[in-house]
């Protein structure tokens, strides 16, 4: 159940993220963007692979790396608010739904630790 509501909210993240890459390129923002970019697809990415890992080890390597995108995503939110490129609103918007996907990664982490 977990995974599934970490796989949807993490496409939905990279979806948003991609589109506000494209509005920050738009602005000539390219340093931010980039990062953000590669962070927040990393997170929908290795939660994908961790799907079909090679066994606990390799799972929970997947979920941790994801689980440090999400926290690169979340700071690079805050630059990007701080420095007026983007919205209060908007930045609470995808803010929230980062700070979800770690709340869960978290969860996720502790009950595959639990069970090795």
């Amino acid at each position: 159940m977990k995974e599934d509501k970490l796989g949807e909210l993490s496409t939905q993240l990279a979806v948003d993220v991609l589109s506000l890459v494209k509005e920050l390129e738009a602005k000539r923002e390219k340093i931010v963007s980039n990062q953000i970019g590669r962070s927040a697809t990393s997170v929908c990415a290795n939660i994908a692979e961790s799907k079909y890992a090679h066994g606990r080890a390799d799972f929970i390597a997947k979920l941790e790396i994801a689980l440090k995108e999400a926290s690169e995503t979340g700071k690079w939110l805050e630059m990007l608010v701080k420095s007026d490129y983007i919205t209060e609103e908007r930045y609470k918007q995808l803010n929230r739904t980062c700070s979800t996907i770690r709340i869960l990664l978290i969860a996720s982490l502790k009950t595959a630790k639990a069970n090795r």
